[in-house]
């Protein structure tokens, strides 16, 4: 059964440099990591680099490998994740995700994606991100130190270009609206990790959206954003548990 692998922003797959070995020790080995357009991938002619672009990219490349899979998502993969679950459950054996809390009514960006769906503060802000190094990700974006590095490398015009695009395409109640069509739609064994720490969601908001889409929760204890660097053996124990189960 393919597990297929999603990042999100501003990642490229080096943001799953440490979980992917924990997943191998546990002898997962079909695992696929799908990187979105403009995310560690060009972007085609004629993508407008909008979530429901991004939706219907991700269902057609599991199409192509072949349904049903087992999907994991991060970040804005969280969201791609929660948007192919919505609408073509049928693709999925089961799926996995973070930041739960974005689904919720009460949801509101923070002030960095605020910033980036304003005209002209955001085009300031991505022009301000090319010239940052690592140390100012870890800084700013509050990277693990192990990930900074590669993190600023990945970051690029495209990336910024397809960032812009998406958060914009993003302004509420669209992540909103999506918990509630997720809420309606066919279920599929789901699991949410709580990572405590977050700064980007309100963590405990995970419970409840949760508990609205049918979905398992596991508590990373310690856990924030990049629960793949902190946590990265429980996540994987969390998930290799959660698919032998499903």
């Amino acid at each position: 059964m393919p597990k297929i692998l999603v990042h999100g922003n501003p990642e490229t797959t080096s943001v799953w440099s440490e979980f992917l070995p924990e997943l191998h020790k546990r002898g997962v080995d079909d695992v696929v990591l799908l990187s979105p357009p403009g995310y560690g991938a060009p972007i085609p002619d004629g993508f407008g680099c909008t979530r429901l672009e991004y939706r219907d990219w991700l269902i057609g490349r599991i199409e192509a490998i072949g349904a049903p899979v087992d999907l994991v998502g991060h970040d804005w993969g969280a969201c791609h994740t929660y948007a192919v679950a919505a609408e073509r459950p049928d693709l999925l054996r089961t799926w996995a995700a973070d930041c739960g809390g974005l689904l919720h009514p009460n949801y509101v960006w923070h002030s960095q994606a605020l910033t980036l769906q304003t005209p002209e503060e955001g085009e300031k802000l991505v022009a301000k991100m090319l010239t940052w190094t690592g140390a100012d990700f870890i800084a700013t974006r509050r990277i693990p130190e192990r990930f900074g590095p590669s993190a600023a490398e990945g970051f690029d015009e495209v990336m910024g270009e397809a960032m812009l695009k998406l958060y914009r395409s993003a302004v509420q109640p669209a992540l909103r609206e999506l918990g509630e069509q997720l809420a309606r739609a066919p279920r599929r064994p789901a699991l949410m990790f709580h990572t405590p720490e977050d700064p980007y969601t309100n963590p405990e908001d995970t419970f409840e959206m949760a508990e609205r889409v049918g979905a398992d929760v596991v508590t990373l204890p310690g856990a924030a954003h990049w629960w793949m660097f902190e946590t990265p053996g429980e996540a994987a124990d969390a998930l290799v548990s959660f698919w032998a189960r499903a």
